[in-house]
């Protein structure tokens, strides 16, 4: 047995379970818990203090600009949302408020944020897992393809798409493409997620394609599917260029290495070598661009989800935005910190389950 068999055969018994590096597996897994609660509590501060030095007034936004010239109103209105109270002891409320799981109410839907909130978040993230597995199979594909074919005719091709995914507005492409294939074309459905004569399904997980073949509706999933094309291309094209430079980028480097020249000098399959020690050896980089295009997308892509009257997370910023609703900017800005937050967690755990190296780092 070589010293690099000794060495895998090593990592494969200590990662089994009871093994020798289970211990330093569950402290790495517990050290990125306290730092991801931690980063938390910062997004906590920093999105109440950014709300709060805003230039324009909350009162006016709220009360009108007749009602706010008036002290007695604007005075009872400060003291019901706790508003004539120091930053600090109104951060102290806030936060209280928040671990009962209380956002306050929107100044623009009057219910709750975290009702609105639960409403748009699952038309988000059904248009972000569209668009991330489209983009991981699309991108890694032609980054694949770039890479083995470096320098080459397919590689210079795949090269300039991805540059233009990267550079073209995504605001200007989504309005182009609604225009050129609604309007002009009538290839495609309106805004929307569903077709004003159609119903959405009964709700299950609030993603209606997902609810509608729950449900036995064929007919609804089609329609569904059909609204999620045009604003899922536009984000695709994007997401797809930043994955084909990095995933380009990263297996490049991995064939580069001595054990991929070496498995090649021992006469394997070129698809065992790309799949076995090339794609496994690309996998880290390459999971970490994947997680955090996943991460903004399920922050809500605003002015896509506005062009398209999608009705997700980044409509319902933009909304709350322009009406200076500060219960509504706060909870918005808790959720995109949350995801943000959870993606890495969720990508630092996979990293030290994949690699050994990370957790005894």
């Amino acid at each position: 047995m070589t010293q690099l068999d000794e060495r895998a055969e090593t990592a494969a018994r200590a990662s089994r379970p009871g093994g020798r590096l289970s211990s330093p597996l569950v402290r790495y897994i517990a050290i990125r818990l306290v730092v991801s609660l931690l980063l938390l509590v910062g997004v906590t501060i920093v999105t109440f203090v950014l709300t709060n030095l805003v230039p324009a007034s909350p009162v006016t936004a709220a009360l009108g600009e007749r009602a706010s010239s008036d002290p007695k109103i604007v005075a009872a209105f400060k003291a019901a949302q706790g508003l004539d109270k120091p930053l600090p002891v109104q951060y102290a409320i806030y936060l209280g408020h928040l671990l009962q799981g209380n956002l306050g109410t929107s100044i623009q839907t009057h219910d709750a944020v975290t009702q609105d909130l639960a409403a748009a978040f699952p038309a988000t993230v059904e248009l972000a897992l569209f668009v991330i597995v489209l983009s991981v199979i699309i991108g890694l594909g032609l980054g694949l393809i770039a890479a083995l074919r470096h320098n080459r005719l397919p590689d210079q091709i795949i090269r300039v798409v991805s540059l233009l995914g990267i550079s073209v507005p995504t605001f200007w492409l989504a309005v182009a493409v609604y225009f050129l294939f609604f309007f002009v074309l009538h290839w495609a459905p309106g805004s929307g997620r569903l077709d004003p004569a159609d119903t959405p399904p009964p709700t299950v997980t609030g993603l209606f394609t997902v609810d509608a073949l729950l449900a036995g509706q064929p007919a609804v999933f089609f329609d569904a599917l059909s609204h999620l094309v045009l604003p899922g291309l536009v984000l695709t094209l994007y997401t797809v260029g930043l994955l084909v430079r990095f995933a380009r980028s990263a297996i490049l480097d991995v064939l580069s290495q001595d054990y991929v020249r070496a498995a090649r000098a021992k006469g394997l399959p070129g698809g065992q070598v790309v799949f076995r020690y090339v794609l496994r050896g690309a996998l880290l980089p390459i999971l970490t661009i994947v997680g955090l295009a996943f991460g903004s997308l399920l922050s809500g892509t605003v002015l896509t989800e506005q062009v398209f009257a999608w009705g997700g997370i980044g409509q319902y910023a933009f909304r709350a935005a322009t009406a200076l609703d500060l219960p509504a900017v706060l909870g918005v800005g808790l959720i995109v910190g949350v995801v943000y937050i959870a993606t890495n967690f969720v990508i630092d755990v996979i990293y030290g389950v994949v690699d050994p190296r990370v957790r005894v780092g």
